[in-house]
C-alpha cells in the first residue's frame, strides 16, 4: 500500500500488481494466473460433477447444474437468438457466464480477494472470443457482401448520408465493439474492487486511531460494499454474456 503522508495506506494502481509465485524460464505466474487456472477448474469440474452421470431423478448437484444451465439457457440465449438458432451457443453462453462470475466473486473471498476480471487481459481474451465467433458467423451466414453491408449498416433508403453512416458502423463494429465489450467489464471490477480495497484498509487505519466511531462507519460501508459488489459481479456476468448473444443475433439477421 503506498503511503500518502498522513499514514493512511491509500490504495491505487499498485493494489493490482503482484509478484510472481514462481518463474518457468522467462514467464511468471502469479496470484491472478492462479485464480484464472482455479476457476477454470472449478467451472469444468462442476459441470461434470453435474452432467457426468446425469439421472433422470437428479441428485442435489445436478439439480443445481440444471438450474444454472436452464437460467442462462433460457434467460439470455433463448430470449436473445430464440430457441432454434440458439440451442448451438447454449454451451459457450454458459461457459463464459459461470467463468465470469466465478472470476468476479474471488474479490470477496478471503484469501483471494481479488476479482480476475479487474485484469483487463481477461476480459479482452473472452471479448477476443466473442468478437471471432461475430465475425466467423457473419461470414457463414451472408458471405462476403453481406458481411460488408452487416458491418457498415448498409441501408440504401438512407441517400446522401449512408457513406458517414458505413464509415462509422464499420469502425463501431470491427474496432470499438470488442474493445467497449471488454472494458465494461474489466471497469467495473476495477472500480468495485478498489472502492473495497479503500473502505477495508480505512476501517482498520481508523480503528488503529482515536476516530474509533469513524472506523465503525467505515467497516457498515465495507459490509455494504462487498453486498452491492455481489451483486454487481453476477449483473457484469449476465450483462457480458447479453451483449454476446446480442452480437451474434446481428450476425444471424438478414439484412436487405
Amino acid at each position: 500500500m503506498a503511503d500518502n503522508g498522513c499514514g493512511f495506506p491509500a490504495p491505487g494502481l499498485h493494489s493490482f500488481l503482484f509478484k510472481p509465485i514462481a518463474t518457468f524460464g522467462g514467464f511468471e505466474f502469479n496470484k491472478v494466473m492462479l485464480l484464472a487456472l482455479i476457476t477454470t477448474l472449478l467451472v469444468v469440474t462442476f459441470f461434470t460433477l453435474a452432467f457426468g452421470k446425469a439421472k433422470v431423478v437428479p441428485g442435489k448437484l445436478q439439480m443445481i447444474g440444471e438450474a444454472g444451465y436452464d437460467f442462462v439457457r433460457r434467460g439470455i440465449v433463448y430470449e436473445t437468438l430464440g430457441k432454434k438458432e440458439g440451442e448451438k451457443f447454449v454451451p459457450l453462453m454458459v461457459s463464459l457466464f459461470f467463468f465470469i462470475w466465478i472470476m468476479n466473486i474471488w474479490s470477496v473471498i478471503p484469501l483471494a480477494q481479488f476479482p480476475v476480471s479487474s485484469i483487463i487481459a481477461y476480459p479482452m481474451v473472452l471479448a477476443a472470443v466473442v468478437y471471432v465467433v461475430w465475425v466467423s458467423m457473419t461470414f457463414k451466414r451472408h458471405g462476403f457482401v453481406g458481411f460488408f453491408k452487416n458491418v457498415t449498416g448498409y441501408d440504401k433508403e438512407l441517400g446522401g448520408v449512408l457513406p458517414l453512416v458505413m464509415v462509422i458502423e464499420f469502425f463501431s463494429n470491427l474496432l470499438v465493439r470488442p474493445f467497449t465489450h471488454a472494458v465494461r467489464l474489466f471497469a467495473n471490477m476495477f472500480a468495485g474492487h478498489l472502492m473495497l480495497v479503500m473502505f477495508t484498509v480505512a476501517s482498520w487505519y481508523l480503528l488503529n486511531s482515536w476516530m474509533i466511531p469513524a472506523a465503525g462507519v467505515s467497516f457498515v460501508m465495507t459490509i455494504v460494499m462487498i453486498g452491492f459488489e455481489l451483486f454487481v459481479q453476477a449483473v457484469q456476468a449476465y450483462v457480458f454474456v447479453l451483449l454476446a448473444c446480442s452480437y451474434i443475433q446481428g450476425a444471424l439477421a438478414e439484412h436487405h
